[in-house]
């Protein structure tokens, strides 16, 4: 039994930790990609919108290990500052604009 309760609260607990991509797109990508990600960053980026989530990931990755483009500078903080669970979820979100 008391496998069973400890079994649900971890499986509760990582179910509320689990990352919401849209609050993360709201807090740190939408200032500079904007409402849906459908305008350049800093009018330097390329329209992310559209991208599949894949693409996504490899690219914040990309930044994450010191590769980029234009943006680097800018983006290396914030996607090193992303957990893999955080950026899968923020991938689907922004993959998932039209």
């Amino acid at each position: 039994m008391k496998k069973i309760v400890l079994g649900l609260t971890i499986l509760a607990v990582s179910t509320m930790m689990a990352a919401d991509g849209a609050e993360i797109y709201k807090a740190k990508c939408f200032s500079c990609h904007g409402e849906k990600a459908a305008k350049p960053a800093l009018n330097k980026s390329q329209v992310i919108a559209g991208w599949d989530a894949a693409k996504i990931t490899a690219s914040v990755t990309g930044y994450k290990n010191d590769v980029g483009g234009a943006m680097k500078g800018v983006m290396k903080p914030i996607a090193s500052g992303l957990s893999e669970a955080d950026l899968a979820a923020v991938a689907a979100t922004i993959a998932s604009f039209k």
